[in-house]
């Protein structure tokens, strides 16, 4: 991926949009970015992802014209819902795209039991409005991200690209799951270029604060005692940041071909890890003891994600390398330092 390209990222301002819009910027690339900023979570993380990239809070937050990044000159922001077809189409009529990674959503498996509109909405009518888009004004690829809770409550691990995702266990699981049947429908009738991304339970600094590593640490710095479902037998396959975001990059350049050009991938570290051992991770970072308040399975929640990442690697010749106790110090290194808008003072 020499050449340099012009690539729309949707949901910029969100954990993994920020950090792949900064990796692809120092590629070279001229990056648009899109982002809805709602207040699913904590707007200021948001606003601080996007202040990293050189644009103003308040320009961002008050306007639906373009921002220009003043440290990025190849950096510009709107803030738009994918939804909102009408803009979306100026976007795209001005915007000549190269490349679409679309990562903007709803995200959130809880979430979705008291807010499913806001599922349909953002993840199943704003992608068909994004392909739409791409229809219209062609694109070379298009790569959108898919989730690991498509695999439901499989019991055969690791999760394969190619066992039944019929029997997903939350809305937000089935919204996901039908973006990837609208994306092969989309590829077959116009040809269309579309990769799925399945991400595996993505950590590290500037991730949201509606997840695990956030929420623990925060109780854990305040006292509180944190939240442990299943009574901690629950594995997660934690995938570090980085790796995710390698990738994605990686698989920019690896168009799908034939007559129904659409390919679905992993990104996982392919090693679940027990939540008990993620939490005395966490507490060897932060140098403090977690107290537990061990709780039921919550509905939607499945016991266990993992990654079988060999059509990945097979692929494009990368598997995610970072170790959970790496990955965890350098997320701890980041909570606790003054980049982080949100922490909590120990």
């Amino acid at each position: 991926m020499d050449e340099q390209m012009n690539i729309l990222v949707t949901g910029a301002a969100g954990f993994i949009g920020y950090h792949l819009s900064r990796r692809l910027l120092d590629l070279g690339h001229h990056v648009t970015g899109i982002d809805s900023l709602n207040d699913y979570y904590d707007v200021r993380l948001k606003e601080a992802r996007l202040a990293r990239l050189g644009i103003d809070p308040v320009a961002a937050r008050n306007g639906t014209t373009p921002c220009s990044s003043t440290s990025r000159p190849a950096f510009t922001f709107c803030r738009l819902q994918i939804e909102e077809r009408q803009a979306m189409e100026t976007l795209f009529a001005q915007g000549a795209f190269d490349v679409v990674i679309h990562l903007a959503a709803q995200a959130g498996v809880r979430y979705s039991l008291e807010n499913p509109y806001s599922y349909i909405d953002s993840n199943v009518m704003g992608f068909v409005t994004l392909l739409e888009c791409c229809r219209q004004h062609p694109v070379r690829h298009l790569l959108y991200a898919s989730s690991s809770s498509v695999y439901g409550g499989n019991t055969k691990v690791p999760f394969c690209e190619t066992d039944p995702v019929e029997e997903p266990v939350s809305l937000y699981a089935a919204t996901k799951r039908s973006d990837e049947l609208i994306a092969k429908v989309y590829a077959r009738l116009y040809g269309l270029p579309l990769t799925g991304l399945r991400f595996f339970t993505v950590y590290g600094p500037w991730g949201r604060p509606d997840m695990a590593p956030m929420l623990f640490t925060e109780a854990i710095l305040a006292g509180r005692p944190i939240r442990v479902f299943n009574h901690g037998a629950m594995q997660r396959d934690f995938t570090y940041i980085d790796d995710i975001v390698e990738g994605v990059v990686r698989l920019i350049g690896h168009r799908p071909e034939g007559t129904v050009p659409t390919e679905i991938y992993n990104i996982g570290c392919g090693r679940p890890m027990q939540l008990m051992e993620f939490i005395r991770t966490l507490e060897a970072a932060l140098g403090r003891k977690a107290r537990l308040d061990l709780l039921p399975m919550q509905p939607g929640d499945v016991p266990i994600t993992y990654a079988d990442t060999r059509k990945l690697e097979h692929r494009i010749g990368f598997r995610p390398q970072t170790t959970l106790t790496a990955g965890i110090e350098r997320f701890a290194a980041w909570y606790l330092s003054d980049e982080n808008p949100l922490r909590v003072q120990s």
